[in-house]
């Protein structure tokens, strides 16, 4: 009996890794296969060919945008590492007044859906004149409420008697957080950095709102503008490679760190 339930629970498994991983590699078998194929969801082209690639290349500036891309991404995730483990060491480890109420309004804020500080967000970067920038990309960004209940969680796992031998060997607060708690916290850094990367990497709604000079587009934007926009001229083969272009950074980064992502998940709870 045991080792019939084994045997349903892996099959039962291998269906849903079936399912999950079609869809992507559908999309990347496809983008490499002559257009009149596509429309048969064959798994195997007759022949492989980077024409749609070429065409994607001629017709929008993916180089720019992916570079774009990149810069945004990375430097709210720098942003939101900083800023996270700071606020998140100080609602673990500090006593103040009123600690415990900012923790819940934090977590409150995760609620609230992004349309509702859409407008006010918005206007914001008008009176900034951050409009067509790349700090519209960056600022709002940095503040992230799930990365600081993360740090907040993850830092209190961590024994006290290290940060009190860290103090008394002279080490001030934010000597203690990059030097002490920072080597000591690589799962939840990395967890946080595939979520933060991969959330500003894959953002569309705000660019299409802030920014309108092309040189400017982060990748998500551009491919959106260019699938929905008449300039892919119907060719879904061309759509398709720009999709394999914007989902590969994310998948390639998942690949390498996915030990630590699942060691974060694992052993950070939600916990007083």
């Amino acid at each position: 009996m045991k080792s019939v339930k084994k045997i349903l629970f892996y099959l039962l498994l291998t269906i849903g890794a079936i399912a999950f991983i079609y869809p992507f590699y559908w999309m990347i078998t496809a983008s490499l296969a002559p257009e009149s194929e596509i429309s048969n969801l064959t798994l195997f082209p007759s022949s492989i060919s980077l024409n749609s690639y070429k065409q994607m290349v001629e017709k929008i500036p993916i180089g720019r945008s992916l570079i774009n891309s990149i810069f945004v991404a990375s430097s709210v995730t720098f942003g939101v590492l900083i800023i996270g483990s700071m606020v998140g060491y100080a609602l673990s480890r500090l006593d103040f007044k009123g600690r415990d109420t900012i923790f819940y309004i934090i977590i409150f804020t995760m609620t609230l859906p992004f349309q509702i500080t859409l407008i006010p967000q918005y206007i914001i970067m008008v009176k900034f004149g951050w409009i067509d920038t790349y700090y519209s990309l960056i600022v709002p960004y940095l503040s992230n409420a799930l990365a600081i209940i993360m740090f907040r969680q993850y830092f209190k796992t961590i024994s006290q008697s290290l940060i009190d031998a860290a103090r008394l060997d002279g080490c001030g607060e934010l000597q203690i957080i990059f030097r002490i708690l920072w080597p000591n916290s690589i799962p939840a850094i990395v967890t946080i950095g595939i979520i933060t990367f991969m959330a500003s990497w894959n953002e569309v709604l705000w660019p299409l709102i802030v920014i309108r000079d092309e040189s400017l587009m982060t990748m998500p934007q551009l491919v959106t503008l260019f699938a929905v926009g008449g300039r892919a001229e119907s060719q879904l083969g061309v759509v398709l490679s720009s999709a394999v272009m914007l989902a590969l950074p994310i998948i390639l980064a998942y690949l390498f760190f996915q030990k630590y992502f699942i060691q974060s998940m694992a052993s950070t709870g939600i916990k007083e």
